[in-house]
C-alpha cells in the first residue's frame, strides 16, 4: 500500500510539473507581447499620423479613426520639405565618415593589437578613455576650434569631429576582435615574404569582416541619425542633414505633424535597409567568443 501511495504521489508531481511549465512560458509570452506592442505604439502612431491630414488630427484628436487616407505629405516631405536635399546631405556626411572611421581605426587596431612595443596599453587605455568622454562638454571648444581653421558651416567640420569621436570606440572594438585571429597566419604571411601593408589589406581585413560590418552598421545608424553636431557646426539649411532640417519643420506657432512624420519615416529608410542587408555580418560580429 505504501508503495501504491507514493506512486501515486509521484504521478500528481508529475502531472502538476507540465501544468506549471506550460502556465510560466505562457505568462511570458504574454509578458513579452505587452512589451513589443508597448514599444511599436510609437511607430504605429507615426505611421497613422503620416496618413492623415492636419485637419483631420485637429478636429478629432491623435487616436481618433482617421477619416480618410492621403498620400500627399510623403509627396510634399519629399519635395516642399526638401527632405530629398537633407538625406543626400545626410548622406554625404555620413559615408565620408564612416570610411574615414574605418580606416584609420582598423590601421591602429592592427598596430596596437599584433605588435609589442612601448606605450602599446597607454594609447589603448587613452582610445578607451576617449569612449567614456561626455562630448557635450567639448561643444564650445569644438565650435571655436572649427571656426578658427575655417571649417564652421561646411561638410567637412562633421566629418572629422565624426571621425574624431568614433575613433576610440571603433579601435577598441577592432583591436579586440584582432587579438583572436591566430599569429600563425600573419607569421606565414611573413616568411612568403608579405610586408605589413599587404598582411593588413589582404589578410587581416578579410577575416575582421564580420567586425567590420557590425560597426558600419552601428556607427552608419550614429552618424546618419546625429542631431547635435549638425546643430552646432552648421548653419545654412542647405547643408542640414536630416535630422537638423526636419527640426525646421516644426513652425512657432502651427506645426504640420503629418507632413514631419511623413519627413521622419522616410529618414528612417536608410538605416533599415542598411541593417537589412548587414545584419548577418552584424549578428555575427556581436556573437563572435561568446562561446569562449
Amino acid at each position: 500500500m505504501a508503495t501504491l501511495a507514493r506512486t501515486q504521489n509521484a504521478s500528481q508531481v508529475s502531472g502538476v510539473a507540465p501544468v506549471r511549465e506550460r502556465f510560466n512560458r505562457a505568462a511570458k509570452y504574454i509578458l513579452l507581447t505587452m512589451f513589443t506592442l508597448t514599444w511599436l505604439l510609437p511607430l504605429f502612431a507615426t505611421l497613422l499620423t503620416s496618413f492623415r491630414t492636419m485637419d483631420d488630427i485637429t478636429l478629432n484628436g491623435f487616436w481618433s479613426i482617421p477619416r480618410e487616407f492621403v498620400y500627399q505629405n510623403f509627396i510634399e516631405a519629399w519635395t516642399a520639405a526638401r527632405v530629398r536635399q537633407y538625406l543626400l546631405n545626410s548622406f554625404i556626411i555620413t559615408i565620408p565618415s564612416l570610411l574615414g572611421m574605418l580606416f584609420l581605426s582598423s590601421l591602429s587596431a592592427y598596430a596596437l593589437a599584433r605588435f609589442k612595443f612601448k606605450g602599446n596599453l597607454l594609447i589603448y587605455f587613452m582610445y578607451v578613455a576617449g569612449t567614456m568622454l561626455p562630448f557635450q562638454i567639448l561643444l564650445l571648444p569644438v565650435f571655436r576650434l572649427t571656426n578658427r581653421l575655417g571649417l564652421y558651416d561646411t561638410y567637412g567640420a562633421l566629418i572629422l569631429i565624426h571621425i574624431a569621436f568614433q575613433l576610440g570606440f571603433c579601435t577598441f572594438v577592432m583591436r579586440n576582435f584582432m587579438r583572436t585571429v591566430p599569429g600563425e597566419i600573419l607569421d606565414a604571411a611573413r616568411v612568403d615574404g608579405c610586408g605589413e601593408f599587404r598582411i593588413y589589406g589582404q589578410i587581416m581585413l578579410p577575416l575582421s569582416l564580420p567586425s567590420l560590418a557590425a560597426l558600419a552598421t552601428l556607427e552608419f545608424t550614429w552618424v546618419f541619425n546625429d542631431f547635435l553636431w549638425a546643430l552646432i557646426l552648421l548653419q545654412s539649411d542647405s547643408l542640414r542633414p536630416v535630422t537638423a532640417g526636419l527640426a525646421t519643420l516644426q513652425g512657432q506657432y502651427v506645426t504640420d505633424w503629418p507632413l514631419i512624420t511623413a519627413g521622419a519615416l522616410l529618414a528612417t529608410l536608410p538605416t533599415v535597409f542598411v541593417f537589412i542587408f548587414l545584419q548577418r555580418y552584424f549578428i555575427q560580429g556581436l556573437t563572435l567568443g561568446s562561446g569562449k
